[in-house]
């Protein structure tokens, strides 16, 4: 009885054995593949409890979920012959867990290489532009270069690669620097310059109102005077206002007469002027000017009638002509 009871318990024990061997239980983000006397199971064990045989049956389970691993900085010279160091982040997951454990030892560390050569060759063929400004176009195209060769036969699918920095040279810094310097310096000058162009556009209209008003520019004199005065300062300056300079304007004899004479001129082209000169002679001698019109009489005979009156005067020859002239009338 001793040695049936010591047999129940191997066969017990050797068949919790057993069944531990046989049960396995596959996580939701897992898959797992059957090695049976070292030959891999077309069939791919879904998630949940899983039964398998006890002896000759090996499984390996995947992980499915997307890895993001850490592409390590790489120095390159661009197309544009410029030293950088450039590292990424690469996004991927199994899609084929039979060619990921079969066709490759390590799948992590192949995928590692092939992103680290595949980051030197796109800085060789890009830019220093293009890395910094067209990060989406080199992502896509490292992107392409990494998965063409891991999902055919590594069943490795990279979902995405994103650059994460770019690092430049010291005096490269400086140039970019002193560049985007000179292009905002630009854009501020062009700017200054589009404001006082539109600025000398409004005053041209302000002063072309004020010089068909000239209250307008007299209120604009007050405003400016009230806004100097409320500055508080100790010394005021006072301008001569437009309309007294126009008031002793129209009061001076000399500043009077070529408005009328071009009023002559508009009504009559044949003036010569002779009202003017009439005006002038009577101011000189405080007498009334005679009103001249183009029927009057020349005014030789007053010079004639001057000469006449004066004692003592010698004719000359213009005296003489003047006297035979007055024979023959």
């Amino acid at each position: 009885m001793a040695g049936l009871v010591v047999v129940l318990v191997i066969l017990v024990i050797a068949g919790l054995i057993a069944a531990g061997r046989s049960i396995r239980v596959v996580q939701q983000y897992e898959k797992g593949i059957i090695y049976r006397f070292g030959k891999v199971r077309p069939e791919v064990v879904e998630p949940g409890l899983t039964l398998m045989r006890p002896v000759g049956d090996r499984m390996q389970k995947v992980n499915m979920q997307i890895v993001a691993m850490a592409v390590p900085a790489q120095e390159g010279i661009t197309r544009d012959n410029v030293s950088v160091r450039v590292d990424a982040v690469v996004y991927f997951r199994v899609v084929d867990p039979i060619k990921a454990t079969v066709n490759v030892q390590d799948y992590q560390f192949a995928i590692l290489q092939q992103s680290q050569t595949s980051l030197r060759s796109i800085i060789g063929q890009s830019e220093m532009d293009q890395l910094l400004a067209e990060r989406e176009t080199v992502n896509r195209e490292l992107r392409r270069i990494i998965d063409e060769p891991t999902e055919g036969p590594w069943g490795i699918r990279v979902e995405r690669v994103e650059i994460k920095d770019v690092s430049l040279p010291e005096g490269m810094k400086r140039s970019m620097s002193r560049q985007a310097e000179a292009e905002r310096e630009r854009r501020a000058r062009i700017i200054t310059a589009d404001g006082e162009y539109q600025a000398s556009k409004r005053l041209a209209a302000a002063a072309a109102v004020m010089a068909r008003d000239p209250a307008a520019l007299q209120l604009r004199l007050l405003q400016t005077v009230v806004e100097v005065a409320g500055e508080k300062n100790s010394t005021l300056v006072m301008p001569v206002p437009v309309e007294l300079l126009r008031f002793f304007e129209k009061m001076t004899p000399g500043s009077a007469a070529p408005a009328v004479a071009s009023s002559g001129a508009d009504e009559e082209s044949s003036d010569l002027g002779d009202d003017e000169v009439a005006a002038a002679e009577a101011a000189i001698t405080h007498t009334p000017a005679p009103e001249l019109t183009s029927t009057d009489v020349s005014p030789v005979p007053q010079v004639e009638a001057a000469a006449e009156t004066i004692p003592g005067l010698p004719l000359g020859n213009g005296a003489a002509t003047t006297a035979a002239r007055s024979d023959a009338s």
